[in-house]
């Protein structure tokens, strides 16, 4: 486990001596403001325009977690989408391009270490990314009143979802030593992880059902309404078991060659 933690550290470090992690940081809390700005300025308006019109009957239905929270974490799950494969494309490409990568292979680190240290690293990088926005509830707590139980939820959702399209792209990443090539092949399977559901509901019950199920939004979202069930979590669980294993496999492949 030292070995592993020992990794992640130099990972973690490695975003930061580049620009690569200022730059994600930046615009990922650029456009976060921007949702967060716009859909609290668009709340404050129905607010405004319900109380002129004298209904507090819609008054009564307008709240935080519907009209700015679930929208904004919707919002950054497609920023995600764009920005993951950015950070996981240099995981194992760079090191295969620089050449270090058969030095790492014949170090006396097990597959299992270098796999879990580079995923606690970019783990590491994106919960700093995700606990950043956290400042945008927090600003809700301070002037309005919100539902916690929910926000907590939608955000575990989001961290989830983030971790998910990290492993998948630390798998894509073991394929190549071409990091646009190792960036892209992710943002693929992520944009097709993203979209899959979408004919659910004219593909006939079974296959639906299926759709829906593989689909990585349909569980976020369930979570951005407060729903932490667990089916979702095992869902997340296995994506993340299962990329990190092929990815066990597909580093372990090279020692074999």
């Amino acid at each position: 486990m030292r070995n592993a933690l020992t990794i992640a550290a130099k990972e973690l470090r490695s975003y930061f001596v580049s620009p690569i992690a200022y730059v994600v940081l930046t615009g990922f809390l650029l456009l976060g403001g921007w949702f967060f700005f716009n859909l609290l300025a668009r709340f404050s308006l129905f607010v405004n325009l319900y109380s002129a019109m004298r209904n507090p009957d819609a008054q009564m239905r307008l709240n935080l977690n519907d009209f700015v929270i679930a929208p904004l974490l919707h919002n950054l799950s497609v920023v995600l989408v764009i920005l993951v494969p950015v950070i996981t494309m240099r995981s194992f490409a760079e090191e295969k391009r620089a050449g270090t990568y058969e030095l790492l292979m014949t170090s006396p680190l097990s597959i299992t270490e270098i796999v879990a240290g580079k995923f606690l690293g970019a783990l590491a990088f994106v919960l700093i990314m995700v606990g950043l926005t956290g400042v945008y509830p927090l600003i809700l707590m301070f002037y309005g009143n919100p539902e916690v139980g929910i926000i907590a939820a939608g955000f575990l959702g989001l961290f989830l979802l983030a971790t998910a399209f990290l492993t998948i792209g630390l798998l894509t990443s073991s394929f190549t030593e071409n990091q646009i090539i190792a960036a892209v092949s992710c943002l693929v399977v992520l944009l097709l992880l993203y979209v899959i559901s979408w004919p659910a509901e004219s593909a006939g019950p079974v296959l639906g059902a299926v759709l829906k199920y593989v689909s990585l939004t349909e569980h976020f979202s369930e979570m951005v309404k407060g729903v932490i069930d667990t089916k979702d979590l095992v869902y997340f669980g296995s994506v993340i078991a299962l990329a990190l294993f092929l990815t066990q496999r597909s580093v372990e492949s090279v020692r074999w060659r």
